[in-house]
């Protein structure tokens, strides 16, 4: 094996998106222990990086693909994205993230949508704060929530998909009528809704209530050790990314060296740190600061991919007709 330092080693290429984190530390050590120089090559958001993934199928841009989620997973997989390989580790996946023996690509991270709060700015107001979401719809609360735009955005289109699975194919545009009426205000990404319209965060927005992720408040912990923030558990719709093998690699030896390192317990026990999401492998616990300021959420709703990218387009275009964007 080489040292992953020589710049004559053969190079591993990981396709993901923007957010990917990987520190030195961790890049270093794959690097040393499988001789292979990992290049990153960034694509956008999880709906960029899929649509990506696909266009470029027949010839492809990289080896191994990291974070395509669950609501684009089956459009990847349908234009036949990824190859069969079960990485090490993939046994302590618990069963609940709908992992099977022969699966492809593999959950390599939870990152469960949900509605936070300004802790401060409710008690400021002397105001009880939401608890799920129909509550949102409420008068008291007008004017107080931003969300990102579910055509633009993973997380908005995450929100979407929990109304949709909250309130029925019936229901869901009516909650929404509801919610213009009471002044939300939609964003183009999570970017401008969470760091520039929200109360909460360093950006200082007037909107106390936001859409985020239910480990957003560990990122948000004050010189006194508390969050100024809080996930509210009973709104959360749970995102699960993936990893895979390209198919058509042209490295795929040093792609599966890498899937195997991503299912590793070194790399997951550092992935809620560098990229503020859950671990999937069984006994990786969370860092001890997130314990009470990001715990998991127990029964985050759920969409089965088939029915998303069946159904996708079509819930957008009526959101869109809807809200007029």
């Amino acid at each position: 094996m080489g040292t992953g330092r020589d710049s004559q080693a053969p190079t591993v290429t990981l396709v993901t998106h923007d957010s990917f984190v990987i520190g030195d530390e961790l890049r270093k050590r794959f690097q040393r222990e499988s001789g292979y120089r990992l290049r990153v090559l960034r694509k956008g958001d999880a709906g960029e990086l899929t649509n990506e993934l696909v266009l470029t199928k027949d010839a492809p841009i990289g080896d191994v693909a990291f974070g395509v989620d669950s609501t684009y997973l089956s459009r990847a997989v349908d234009n036949g994205v990824f190859a069969s390989y079960r990485p090490e580790g993939a046994g302590r996946i618990p069963i609940k993230y709908g992992y099977g023996a022969n699966d492809s690509p593999t959950p390599v991270d939870a990152g469960d949508v949900c509605v936070n709060i300004d802790l401060r700015w409710f008690e400021q107001h002397d105001l009880e704060p939401p608890a799920e979401l129909a509550d949102l719809a409420e008068p008291r609360y007008a004017g107080l929530f931003a969300v990102p735009d579910p055509a633009t955005s993973s997380p908005g289109l995450a929100f979407l998909l929990n109304t949709v699975s909250t309130f029925g194919e019936q229901g869901w545009q009516n909650y929404w009528r509801e919610l213009l009426d009471n002044d939300v205000r939609i964003s183009s990404g999570w970017q401008q809704a969470y760091k520039q319209d929200f109360s909460g965060s360093s950006g200082g927005g007037s909107r106390p209530i936001v859409l985020s992720y239910a480990s957003s408040p560990a990122a948000e912990v004050g010189r006194n050790g508390k969050p100024r923030t809080k996930a509210l558990l009973d709104t959360c719709y749970r995102q699960i990314e993936y990893a895979g093998v390209i198919d058509g690699a042209t490295n795929p030896k040093g792609a599966r060296e890498l899937m195997d390192f991503l299912l590793s317990w070194k790399f997951q026990r550092r992935m809620p740190e560098q990229m503020y999401v859950y671990p999937v492998l069984m006994g990786v616990e969370l860092p001890e600061s997130w314990q009470g300021v990001a715990p998991r959420p127990s029964g985050p709703t759920e969409m089965r991919p088939q029915r998303v990218e069946r159904d996708r387009a079509e819930w957008i275009r009526q959101w869109r007709s809807l809200t007029n964007r």
